[in-house]
């Protein structure tokens, strides 16, 4: 018998499944090309996007460093970037733009930013997180112009002799109530240096100028009260740098420099020599010697900071004073010594006579 019944044919299910695999393959690629251009479009439009920040990492490689001054604004800062080679790609507008849109513009502060080159957006991602450097200058305590002039020269080379001694004649270095009164005084490079508050300083650039400008706004910011409350003449305050400037010499604990000014002042009144070995050892210096240890024989320099053959004040400071020296020198203690020996310890032992001192001095070298 014959079979009349056909089977159905099958559907074509190969051919169904391919195109389904083509829309899939094209859903992807469209999916991807609107990830990749809405990045593209954020980069280029200037629009920061979370998902390029998370496809692209920030470069990598050498570092080189930009100072930005105090004062900058975005586009100034941006100009700065790619004057040192910063900025590979684009324009300081560009950057300048992203510095905006990140907010860096509004917290940007001088300084020295080390950032690896890079285009626009790249380094104003690295500006959202760098820190600036500052560089460090110290004014020590103690040093007369020459050797504070060598220490600087150390540091810097922006502080060299020349550099530092215009900046301290430079009346702009000053605060505009400091420099009133550093003109009515010796004009010279030895006397303002005694102007400058020893102090380690952070510097944005570390130049002569700006070190100066920080040293002496320091040293005016803590006595120009003290200075204004107590009518002190541009007189009292010359006397008082020499006064401050033997003192630091002359001290090694800071709680004998009111006792020891105290001293010096006792002794002016009298008008008897000072015989402050500090100021013979400067005397050797502008002769261009240095003294280790004053002799007898070193006694008869002649020279106008001979404390021991000239009474009264040397002409100039011989030092640049630290803080107690100078509350000592505008404060001195009333007291009735005239004399005073250092014992070991660095310890003076103070005395209102001849003869006590003869006494302390025969102690201190018998070691009792």
């Amino acid at each position: 018998m014959q079979n009349n019944s056909h089977s159905r044919p099958t559907k074509p299910r190969k051919k169904k499944n391919g195109f389904l695999h083509l829309l899939k393959a094209i859903f992807i690629l469209l999916v991807f090309v609107g990830v990749i251009g809405g990045a593209a479009a954020s980069y280029y439009l200037k629009r920061p996007s979370e998902l390029w920040e998370k496809l692209i990492p920030i470069p990598d490689g050498e570092k080189i460093s930009v100072l930005i001054e105090n004062g900058m604004n975005a586009s100034q800062a941006a100009r700065a970037f790619e004057i040192e080679g910063a900025l590979t790609t684009g324009t300081p507008s560009q950057l300048a733009r992203w510095m905006v849109k990140f907010g860096i513009d509004k917290r940007i502060r001088a300084g020295h930013y080390t950032v690896v080159p890079s285009d626009p957006w790249n380094l104003a991602r690295q500006l959202r997180t760098a820190k600036p450097a500052l560089l460090k200058a110290q004014v020590l305590p103690g040093l007369d112009i020459f050797a504070l002039i060598d220490s600087l020269a150390s540091q810097d080379k922006k502080l060299s002799r020349e550099k530092f001694c215009d900046a301290l004649m430079n009346d702009k270095n000053y605060p505009e109530e400091m420099a009133a009164l550093i003109k009515t005084l010796p004009n010279d490079e030895y006397t303002r240096a005694a102007f400058l508050m020893p102090e380690t300083y952070m510097l944005v650039d570390r130049t002569a100028d700006e070190l100066v400008n920080a040293s002496a706004s320091a040293w005016w910011n803590h006595w120009g009260d003290f200075i204004t409350e107590h009518r002190l003449t541009s007189s009292d305050i010359m006397d008082a740098s020499i006064v401050a400037s033997m003192v630091e010499r002359e001290v090694l604990h800071d709680s004998e420099s009111r006792t020891v000014a105290g001293v010096i002042h006792n002794r002016l009144r009298r008008n008897m020599k000072l015989q402050i070995d500090a100021t013979v050892v400067y005397a050797w210096r502008l002769k261009g010697k240095k003294l280790t240890r004053v002799l007898y024989r070193d006694l008869e320099v002649d020279s106008p900071y001979n404390t021991y053959r000239i009474p009264g004040l040397p002409p100039r400071p011989i030092c640049v004073p630290g803080i107690e020296a100078w509350g000592g020198a505008l404060d001195p203690e009333d007291n009735e010594y005239y004399y005073y020996v250092a014992g070991r310890d660095g310890y003076h032992h103070f005395a209102k006579t001849n003869a006590e001192h003869q006494r302390n001095i025969k102690q201190v070298r018998s070691g009792n």
